[in-house]
């Protein structure tokens, strides 16, 4: 899969050997989308909202959301998302580590559009983020660019 579009994803994610592995992955499945990353919960609600919460300095199409961040936790980052006239049909996808039965139960009771755990071999890393990239980037339609009408 070869693929530019112009679409921008926005990467959460605290662990910079996370954040190296999900770019290496990206670049190795040939996804050239611009990716922001934000590395604390406030530096995503900055990055898409702005401080006075009237716009951010990014517009994603898509965002990978870890939990498990310092700051503000991405459950809340997702509550906020959704709670928001102009991003509650962004899609979010967690990508996480956690096991826990509960962080998957509330992020899908906040509207997470999907919930992938972070695969330890390599190899199926590289295959999740290829899949996520060909259906998110590629395959999957949102009213109005993501934005509510």
């Amino acid at each position: 899969m070869n693929t530019k579009t112009n679409k921008t994803i926005l990467l959460v994610e605290d662990n910079p050997d996370d954040e190296e592995l999900t770019l290496l992955a990206f670049e190795q499945n040939n996804i050239f989308n611009t990716i922001t990353v934000a590395r604390d919960g406030v530096e995503a609600l900055d990055l898409l909202f702005g401080p006075d919460n009237q716009g951010g300095s990014v517009d994603p199409s898509i965002v990978l959301l870890d939990l498990k961040l310092p700051r503000i936790d991405g459950l809340e980052v997702l509550r906020r998302i959704r709670g928001n006239a102009r991003t509650k049909f962004l899609p979010v996808v967690i990508l996480t580590s956690s096991r826990e039965e509960q962080d998957l139960i509330d992020s899908y009771s906040l509207g997470c559009n999907s919930y992938v755990r972070k695969p330890v071999n390599f190899a199926e890393f590289l295959e999740a983020v290829r899949q996520l990239g060909l259906y998110w980037l590629l395959l999957n339609e949102m009213p109005s660019g993501g934005r509510a009408p």
